[in-house]
C-alpha cells in the first residue's frame, strides 16, 4: 500500500498517527519534500526495481523539472 500526500497530511491533521510512512514516493521521488512543498507531481515508483541488485530505481528518477 502507498500513502499519497494528502492522506499522509489527513493522518497527521487529524491526530491519527504523528509520522505517516511515504516510502514508495521518497523511493521515486528524490526531491519529494520540494515537489509537496510546491504542489508539483510526482514520479511513479517502479515496484520492479525495488530491493534488485544495482542502482536503477534508487539513483536515476529524474528531479523536478528534469523528467
Amino acid at each position: 500500500m502507498s500513502t499519497t500526500r494528502d492522506e499522509a497530511v489527513g493522518l497527521v491533521e487529524d491526530g491519527v498517527v504523528d509520522l505517516a510512512a511515504v516510502g514508495r514516493a521518497a523511493i521515486a521521488n528524490p526531491d519529494l519534500v520540494a515537489r509537496w512543498a510546491r504542489d508539483l507531481g510526482e514520479n511513479a515508483p517502479d515496484p520492479a526495481t525495488f530491493y534488485a541488485d544495482g542502482a536503477e530505481g534508487y539513483t536515476d528518477y529524474p528531479a523536478a523539472g528534469a523528467a
